[in-house]
């Protein structure tokens, strides 16, 4: 692509056309407390962009934005396999919220970015998203089978915990 366009805010549109490029649907939608934020997804999984930190001197442009994608969780995950994924990724952090995880990366273009820089980020992302699902598909089954030796072992059912599947979009 080879675009040294410096990005000084992040404008919606100007974001959008970037995503667009990189071969994403991407839809602004607009979210209570005026919270502006762009809709795509990957692999089938709904994300968003949400913008923050309005730049004081241009009206609609921020500093910062932060991908979200929101995955429904049915029992409970240990917080072990949360902290692993967040001890062994750089960019991406995972959350715990009732009924749900939340992983997001923030990005910010204070000081000055290019559009490359942005399309990076962007690349990043959906391989983060992409690495949560082949994370979950490798670490549910394994505590599946510790929960079903512990309910064999005393008797007694333990938290079932569901990996969503390609198929299924998370929660927006």
């Amino acid at each position: 692509m080879n675009d040294t366009t410096i990005h000084h805010a992040l404008i919606p549109e100007a974001l959008r056309d970037i995503m667009s490029e990189a071969g994403y649907r991407v839809e602004r939608v607009k979210l209570p407390e005026e919270v502006v934020c762009l809709r795509s997804a990957t692999g089938g999984l709904t994300f968003e962009v949400r913008f923050a930190n309005q730049v004081t001197d241009q009206s609609g442009a921020y500093a910062d934005a932060v991908f979200q994608a929101v995955f429904q969780v049915e029992g409970e995950l240990p917080l072990e396999l949360i902290n692993k994924w967040n001890v062994t990724r750089r960019f991406g952090r995972l959350y715990v919220l009732p009924r749900a995880l939340l992983l997001n990366m923030d990005t910010s273009v204070l000081g000055g970015v290019t559009s490359d820089y942005l399309r990076a980020q962007i690349e990043i992302w959906d391989r983060l998203v992409q690495q949560f699902l082949a994370y979950l598909r490798e670490e549910v089954p394994k505590l599946a089978a510790a929960t079903s030796a512990e309910v064999g072992a005393n008797g007694t059912q333990a938290a079932k915990a569901d990996a969503p599947t390609e198929a299924e979009a998370p929660a927006a």
